[in-house]
């Protein structure tokens, strides 16, 4: 019987959730679900001088947020917990002293500044850095001697000498390295607390991990982990080392340098977690018939880790921004009020914003872009003269303003239609231009040459309002 595919993600609690998280979470997601297995959230918590406080609160939120979930971990426990790496310290400890007792680690008592003075003297001989082994052979006898003096120590993984490591990744093949290229690495820090390399063995293989889908900048650790698990006697997971994102300009890895790249923050821009994970789905990986709108459903049916391509994609804003105006399109005028709420600013009513959305809903990119397209609805506006008489003269454009007024005041029935056939009526009694006229009138409702049709938006402006606006522009001239 095959074993039970199960996933991971393992963010450490140490600032924002990047966006590259989210696509490689997604991906993790995916490959359980396909699989019909599970997905393992895990907090990575062992450097506890960069961790940030409320960060593990906000990488859970988040998650949520973008409309995923785990099936074990924090909130909601597992058989293998606990799923915070602080927790399991004895269970790290328990796994250094095993491979102590077994000859595959020793004590190292190398100080800092000893460690500083190698370097040192590497870098000016043009060696690469990388710890010489001076306590490798160290009489063990000895060595638990100064343990229990209390002296500080590190515990490093005794590398075997003269052997090729060779390991999978199922987007690039086979990757084979010389164990001369690594490191004696630590695996127990001076403050008792396991390196990143040694929890995260530990946890995979504790947890029943089988494929570990991550970063491109984990490959050149792959070949230290796999060591690590020959130590123990373990088999390690399934590899996939995913490209990174590139900058939109093409430019460098995705950087704050750039632009945002917190995950949170395209949700506060108005983006919809739905059409984000559209987006990440299709950077790097393609549906069998192209597809570029797809479900999450959809997603998890077809994706497969070894179709992801090997090479670092765009993140491409201009797509990203048409698969959301996609999204926002397709749900009902209801649904997207109901999505709109955080971003309709205080003095919009709600009654307002229903009114208003049929006439903006298809020149939304994002949803923060409610307020700026339609803050001329509830809030004063500014006319400048210039504008308003653009294309004629303040004498014309008066007359203009004092007919368009007397006919909309007549009006008895105040609708789009009525609104429409008396405001052209009389544009063709008078035989005023056709684009001056309605661009002068457009400015003089709303304020702007660019906004919704019209007429729709007279009529959703409201009789009063419209007329004093008409009046206030009169007064200009």
């Amino acid at each position: 019987m095959a074993q039970k595919v199960r996933t991971r993600m393992a963010p450490s609690p140490t600032g924002e959730y990047h966006v590259g998280h989210i696509a490689t979470l997604l991906k993790n997601y995916a490959w359980a679900k396909h699989n019909g297995g599970d997905f393992i959230l895990r907090i990575e918590d062992t450097d506890q001088v960069r961790k940030v406080d409320g960060a593990v609160e906000k990488i859970l939120s988040v998650i949520k947020g973008y409309g995923l979930d785990w099936d074990e971990g924090p909130e909601k426990g597992g058989p293998f917990g606990p799923y915070v790496q602080s927790e399991r310290l004895e269970i790290y400890k328990e796994a250094a002293q095993l491979l102590l007792d077994n000859d595959k680690a020793y004590y190292c008592f190398a100080t800092a500044e000893e460690l500083t003075e190698l370097r040192d003297k590497q870098r000016a001989e043009k060696l690469p850095p990388k710890y010489d082994g001076r306590y490798r052979d160290y009489p063990k006898e000895e060595a638990l001697k100064r343990v229990a003096a209390g002296e500080p120590y590190v515990i490093r993984l005794k590398v075997p000498k003269d052997v090729t490591v060779t390991f999978t990744d199922l987007l690039r093949g086979d990757i084979s390295v010389e164990s001369s290229n690594v490191d004696d690495q630590v695996l127990m820090k001076s403050d008792g607390f396991p390196t990143y390399h040694l929890a995260v063995i530990v946890d995979d293989h504790a947890m029943g991990i089988t494929h570990v889908l991550r970063g491109e900048e984990w490959i050149s650790s792959t070949p230290k982990h796999v060591l690590i698990y020959k130590a123990f006697g373990w088999e390690p997971p399934i590899y996939a080392h995913i490209p990174v994102f590139l900058n939109p300009d093409g430019k460098g890895k995705m950087s704050k340098r750039k632009g945002t790249v917190s995950a949170q923050s395209f949700l506060d821009a108005g983006y919809l977690p739905e059409a984000l994970l559209n987006f990440f789905m299709i950077l790097g990986w393609a549906h069998p018939e192209q597809k570029e709108i797809l479900s999450l459903d959809e997603y998890i049916k077809y994706f497969d880790p070894k179709d992801i391509s090997s090479k670092s994609v765009v993140f491409d804003v201009n797509k990203l921004q048409w698969i959301n105006g996609v999204y926002i399109r397709n749900l009902t005028d209801a649904e997207l009020l109901n999505r709109l709420k955080p971003f309709i600013p205080a003095d919009c009513s709600l009654d307002q914003a229903e009114a208003i959305l049929p006439l903006i809903k298809e020149r939304l990119v994002t949803l923060s872009d409610f307020e700026p397209q339609t803050a001329f609805f509830y809030r004063a506006i500014n006319i400048d003269k210039e504008i308003l008489t653009k294309r004629s003269t303040p004498e014309i454009v008066q007359g203009q303003l004092d007919d368009t007024s007397k006919a909309l005041n007549d009006l008895e029935i105040w609708s789009e239609e009525k609104i429409e056939e008396s405001v052209r009526a009389l544009q063709q009694e008078k035989d005023w231009k056709t684009k001056q006229y309605f661009m002068m009138l457009r400015y003089a409702v709303s304020g702007s040459a660019a906004t919704p049709p019209l007429f729709s938006m007279i009529s959703v402006l409201g009789k009063k309002l419209v007329l004093e606006r008409l009046s206030a522009a009169r007064a200009i001239l």
